[in-house]
């Protein structure tokens, strides 16, 4: 059996497990700035936490969205919809980032470090 000619569409059931391989992808590289959110536990959190790392995963994210982006914008003919589909993600990445994951970590129960009380007699040690 040879390939099928240009232009001649894919068997059905060919199609259909090729769209479900790369709706599998697309969920897979949708899951990977959530999950390796999580390896900063495993790997160490001076690398993978902090400003630094929540930025680096959300070009991530933004980045391994661009193909849904690009299928919206082309399902909807507009603009509009890969900019609200790129403003969920930002709040619903915020949320995880901001409010979720330092309420599972524990950091917003943490006291700030108190600061060394000044005394009257200060100026006596100098």
């Amino acid at each position: 059996m040879g390939a099928a000619p240009p232009g001649v569409p894919l068997p059905r059931r060919v199609a259909g497990v090729w769209a479900g391989v790369r709706a599998g992808l697309g969920a897979a590289l949708g899951l990977v700035p959530h999950l390796l959110h999580h390896v900063g536990l495993v790997a160490g959190a001076a690398v993978l936490t902090g400003a630094v790392g929540n930025g680096v995963f959300y070009v991530v994210g933004l980045v391994f969205s661009i193909p849904l982006l690009r299928r919206l914008r082309a399902r909807f003919g507009s603009r509009w919809a890969p900019a609200v589909g790129v403003a969920v993600f930002t709040a619903l990445f915020a949320l995880s980032a901001f409010v979720v994951g330092p309420a599972i970590s524990g950091e917003a129960d943490t006291p700030p470090p108190a600061e060394p009380a000044v005394t009257q007699d200060h100026e006596v040690h100098h």
